[in-house]
């Protein structure tokens, strides 16, 4: 899903380079979608551009004298993006929280350790809510256009207060056996 990110990330900011472009999915939390590195993803901004999906638009010098080398997406690009669209927004798949797999064997598992595990799933995300709290409060939907990530960031919140009740109500489950 990386070179879908960063094929429309480009379509959004055409000539930003790659730092920019990692940058923004920092930013804009991208993490909670797809798993990425810094590495994963120079080396997905690499094959988009040696597949012919992206190309440099000229080379300049930053600050501090480093080579810049802005992006833009190629036609070629723009058909991979809405492959890409179409493969990935026809995907409906289960969650996979690798706490549910811990959670197979609690019965074998120490009680405290297993009440630390789940206030750690308490914690975690209970920062998460806070990250897309932030983001909620500093961003607005424009009159008459939808702001479809802005949206996604609802639902995901949405279905986070829903975890966080479901691990404070099994933790007080635990406590009260």
């Amino acid at each position: 899903m990386i070179p879908l990110l960063i094929l429309g990330l480009l379509m959004q900011n055409p000539g930003a380079h790659g730092y920019e472009l990692l940058t923004l999915m920092e930013k804009r939390h991208y993490k909670y979608i797809v798993n990425f590195t810094k590495g994963s993803f120079y080396y997905n901004l690499q094959q988009l551009e040696e597949k012919g999906f992206i190309e440099q638009t000229h080379q300049t010098h930053s600050k501090n004298g480093r080579e810049i080398h802005p992006y833009e997406i190629t036609s070629l690009g723009i058909e991979e993006f809405e492959k890409l669209m179409t493969k990935y927004g026809t995907k409906s798949e289960y969650v996979n929280l690798q706490f549910y797999g811990a959670l197979l064997f609690a019965d074998e598992f120490d009680t405290n350790k297993l009440l630390e595990l789940i206030q750690s799933q308490i914690d975690q995300t209970e920062a998460r809510i806070a990250l897309l709290d932030e983001y909620l409060a500093n961003t607005n939907e424009s009159p008459g256009k939808i702001d479809y990530f802005r949206r996604m960031n609802e639902n995901s919140r949405s279905h986070h207060l829903v975890n966080l009740k479901w691990f404070k109500d099994l933790k007080a489950d635990i406590e009260e056996v």
